[in-house]
This record gives C-alpha cells, sequence and structure tokens, in this order.
C-alpha cells in the first residue's frame, strides 16, 4: 500500500512544503556532484552521529565542520540515494500542503523542523554511542504525517495496491492508511538491529507521536484546550463525497 496522492483540499499556497522540497533536491544534487571520497565526508560531516552528539566521539579536525548540535538540522536535507530522496519528497508533497494550511507557513517551518529535531534525538538516545550517521528527512516528515492524521482523519488518500505482478489503485481514509504505516514502522523498529546501518525506523516513530503530540500547540484554527481540528467550516469543505 503506497500512497500516491490526496482528496485533501487546500485553501493556502503551501510555500514551505515546496520550498523544503526544492532546498532537499538541491542538497542532494550536490551530494551527487560529489565523489565518492567527498560525498562519505559530507555525510559525516554533516549527518547526525550519535556518539558524537552526546560526547562519545569526535570527527577528525577536518571533517568538523559544523558543532554537533547543528547536524540534528543539516542531517534533514542530506540523502542516500534518489530512491530514499523520491519516497520522502513524494510524501511531503502528499501531505505536507495540508497540514501547512492549517498552521500557517511559519508555524509549519518551525513545526517541520522541530519534529525532525525530536526524531533525530529519539534514534541517538535509543542508541548513545553510535558512530553511523543519520541522514535523511524522514524523522520531520514522520511528524507532518502524525499531525495529518489528527487533523485530517478522513481525508481521502490513493494508494498503490500491489498483488505480486497485479497492481490498483484504492481509495483509502487517511486513518487507516497512516495507521499501517505507523504501525508498520514500529514492527520494524523493534526488529532492526541497533547497530546496523539501514533505516532510521525509531526516527520515524519519534517523529510521528511529536506530530501528533504537538499540532494542538501550531493549528491556527483552535485553541489548544479543543484539541487538533480544523474548524467547522474546512471539516464539512473537506468532507466531499464520502460523508
Amino acid at each position: 500500500m503506497f500512497p500516491i496522492s490526496d482528496d485533501n483540499p487546500r485553501r493556502i499556497t503551501p510555500y514551505v512544503t515546496w520550498g523544503l522540497i526544492a532546498a532537499s533536491v538541491l542538497v542532494f544534487l550536490w551530494q551527487a556532484s560529489l565523489d565518492s571520497k567527498a560525498g562519505e565526508a559530507a555525510v559525516y560531516a554533516l549527518g547526525m552521529i550519535p556518539a558524537r552528539l552526546f560526547g562519545f566521539s569526535q570527527l577528525p579536525h577536518e571533517l568538523a565542520a559544523i558543532p554537533a548540535w547543528a547536524t540534528v538540522l543539516t542531517s534533514m536535507f542530506l540523502h542516500g540515494g534518489w530512491m530514499h530522496l523520491g519516497g520522502n519528497m513524494l510524501f511531503l508533497w502528499i501531505f505536507g500542503d495540508n497540514v501547512e494550511d492549517a498552521m500557517g507557513h511559519f508555524r509549519f517551518a518551525v513545526f517541520y523542523l522541530v519534529c525532525g529535531a525530536v526524531a533525530a534525538l529519539t534514534q541517538g538516545l535509543l542508541n548513545l554511542q553510535s558512530d553511523i550517521p543519520m541522514i535523511g528527512a524522514s524523522g520531520a516528515i514522520s511528524g507532518v504525517l502524525g499531525a495529518y492524521l489528527l487533523l485530517y482523519p478522513r481525508a481521502r488518500v490513493r494508494v498503490l495496491l500491489f498483488l505480486g505482478i497485479i497492481f490498483w489503485i484504492a481509495h483509502v481514509p487517511a486513518m487507516f492508511v497512516l495507521g499501517v504505516w505507523f504501525i508498520g514502522q514500529l514492527v520494524n523498529a523493534a526488529m532492526a538491529p541497533p547497530d546496523v546501518p539501514g533505516v532510521a525506523f525509531w526516527a520515524h516513530a519519534g517523529g510521528f507521536v511529536a506530530g501528533m503530540v504537538l499540532v494542538p500547540f501550531f493549528n491556527k484554527y483552535m485553541p489548544l484546550w479543543q484539541g487538533a481540528r480544523s474548524k467547522p467550516f474546512d471539516i464539512e469543505r473537506r468532507r466531499g463525497p464520502w460523508g
């Protein structure tokens, strides 16, 4: 089950979402322009390394281009390949515009970075002495998914369903698509060896939970005590033919 779009309208132009996508693509093009040695050096210099962040190790002087704390932010804009970049940017394209709509441009930008930081720290705190660099926007985007789940649980998401060589498109409620995705991250996180390079599943889970927890503080339409949801007019407008 792979999301490809949603049926959720928006009111504003999602400049921040588009800007984040553009920034990630530009950074990746810069990565792709480097030779293999320089590319690896860039990942170690700008990726989030738990052991470095928490003071258990240090990089060689020539690689320590920025402070360790700053890599929590820079790591969000690096990617390990076209598939890594493409998958992350597709999810941000589908779900980011509506969350930005609910929060406004500035709030959404701050929300995205905070969720990415929480995601990185979640992964790092579970393996403090790891020397494996963590890169990618997926932790921050997981926060966007968590917010979308609370804001628009009944929005319809178009997904590709696969059965062997056969595939078809289905319209599935966001609460199901994102709920299944989150459970999958938890299962994979529990099964993944903590000291082996691979997908940072705990970062995904941490970012998703952060998005759900933080969305009431960033939603511009409702006060915190009334919960994370759009104003009633918009809920009605977004229901569409599915009721």
